[in-house]
């Protein structure tokens, strides 16, 4: 004898488990995009916690929140007075999971407000 919940049943039982796919993908995305080497904080907050350390360095003239050259990805710029290759060594690749990248822009003198 054949009971007449049967298809109901066997719709159940792949509604549930459709369910219960969808869900496990789910948190297998957010485990992955938690696990993701993308930094933890906003870049802005990682320029104000180091620029002090990096413009300390003498021949440093500013830091600033900019881009690599694919035009997408931000980045801290670290700009240089002059090019020196133990200064660019010095600088960190990377600070707190963001490139960082070194240009020589000359010495930043203030504007004189009296020459306008």
């Amino acid at each position: 004898m054949r009971s007449p919940d049967g298809p109901r049943l066997h719709v159940f039982a792949a509604m549930a488990g459709a369910l219960c796919l969808t869900l496990l993908i789910a948190c297998q995305k957010n485990m992955t995009s938690r696990n993701s080497p993308s930094p933890p904080r906003d870049i802005n907050a990682v320029l104000a916690a180091h620029d002090r350390e990096l413009l300390a360095r003498p021949g440093v003239v500013g830091v600033y929140v900019g881009l690599m050259a694919d035009g997408k990805t931000a980045c801290l710029k670290v700009m240089l007075a002059r090019k020196d290759p133990e200064l660019e060594r010095s600088i960190p690749r990377t600070l707190e999971g963001y490139p960082v990248v070194a240009e020589v822009t000359g010495e930043i003198k203030p504007l004189n407000p009296r020459s306008r």
